[in-house]
Parts: structure tokens; C-alpha cells; sequence
């Protein structure tokens, strides 16, 4: 199997437009300083994995991109459309990636790597009924199309279509991710 890519989509981290959800506690700047943080430490996790990754971008112009993350770091935009239109852009074999898991080490990138010789779609669930990481070897379109994203529904709803298709998937470990103001208390390091 040729070895997947990480795809980590990130949003440029402009006060306002990032994070949003830790606003009320932080206010905007704190909130999109929260999301910079995240990115730059999950791309670090990446880089540790020795897996090929690409950051899949929006919010800014890809130089904008680059002056904050580096030269190297290889750039796709995600596109227009909903979170499931921009994720279907992506092509097999890749590991789909979000910036929120404050807890994601590079052996949980390896792990989903590993998992994926075996099956073809590998999961990490999140602890709010999402999932931080999904890996597939081949195209599954039947994951990106009227899905509820952002609620406790995602995984359920992912593990259940997975199974209406006949599709094989492994189950990573289970992580939390940091959306609201209450997944700050696990996280302190984060607050700005």
C-alpha cells in the first residue's frame, strides 16, 4: 500500500473567524491565538510522524499561509462548500486531520498508518461524539454528503455507513478535543 498523507485542514487564525466557540471565555484574539497554537503544534506532531502531510488551507491566501507555517510546509486549498465537500477533495490514501486534539501524539498519526494496512478506512474517535482523524485507502464518498458535522452524531452516523457499504474500518484510541470552553481545563496550556 502506498503510504498515506496526512491532510491537516486548518483556518487562518484571524480574531473573529477562528475558534469561535471559545470566544465567550476568551474573546475573539484569545480564541484565534488558541487556534494558532493548536495548528502549530499539531503540524509539529505531523513532521515527528515522518508521514508526507499537507496543510489544507482557508481563510487566507496561501502566502499568508506560508509566512506564518513556513516555506516547506505544502499547501492545498480546500475549496468552496461545506466541511464534507472539501474533505471529498481529498485523495486516497490520506489521513483527514483537524487542528482541535491538543492530545494527538505522532503515534497516533502511525497507529491510523498501521491500521490502514489492514483496513481500509481507519477512525479516531473524538471524545464528543466526533472523530479527530479519519484514514482511508481508497475513495468514500458515502462519508461527506448530508452529514450533521459539528455534532455528537458524526461518528455514529460515520460507523454506521461505513457498515451499510460493507466497508472495513479499525477504531484508534479515543481523544479529546478542545472546542469549547470547558475543554480548556484540560488543557491549560493552552489559555493565552
Amino acid at each position: 500500500m502506498t503510504t498515506p498523507t496526512i491532510a491537516l485542514f486548518a483556518k487562518y487564525p484571524r480574531a473573529g473567524e477562528a475558534k469561535t466557540r471559545l470566544a465567550p471565555l476568551l474573546g475573539d484574539a484569545g480564541a484565534a491565538q488558541v487556534h494558532r497554537m493548536l495548528v502549530e503544534r499539531t503540524l509539529a506532531t505531523m513532521r515527528q510522524s515522518g508521514l508526507p502531510f499537507a496543510v489544507h488551507y482557508t481563510g487566507a491566501a496561501s502566502a499568508d499561509f506560508s509566512a506564518w507555517l513556513g516555506d516547506d510546509v505544502p499547501l492545498v486549498e480546500q475549496g468552496t462548500g461545506d466541511l464534507g465537500a472539501r474533505l471529498a477533495r481529498v485523495e486516497a490514501p490520506a489521513i483527514l486531520l483537524g487542528a482541535d486534539i491538543p492530545g494527538l501524539s505522532a503515534r497516533h498519526l502511525r497507529a491510523a498508518a498501521r491500521a490502514l494496512e489492514d483496513a481500509p478506512v481507519a477512525i479516531g474517535p473524538a471524545t464528543d461524539g466526533g472523530y479527530y482523524l479519519l484514514g482511508f485507502t481508497r475513495p468514500v464518498p458515502a462519508l461527506w454528503s448530508d452529514m450533521a458535522w459539528g455534532t455528537d452524531a458524526v461518528l455514529g452516523e460515520t460507523l454506521r455507513r461505513l457498515d451499510e457499504h460493507g466497508i472495513a474500518y479499525r477504531l484508534l484510541e479515543e481523544l479529546g478535543d478542545c472546542d469549547r470552553p470547558d475543554d480548556l481545563a484540560q488543557w491549560p496550556e493552552l489559555l493565552p
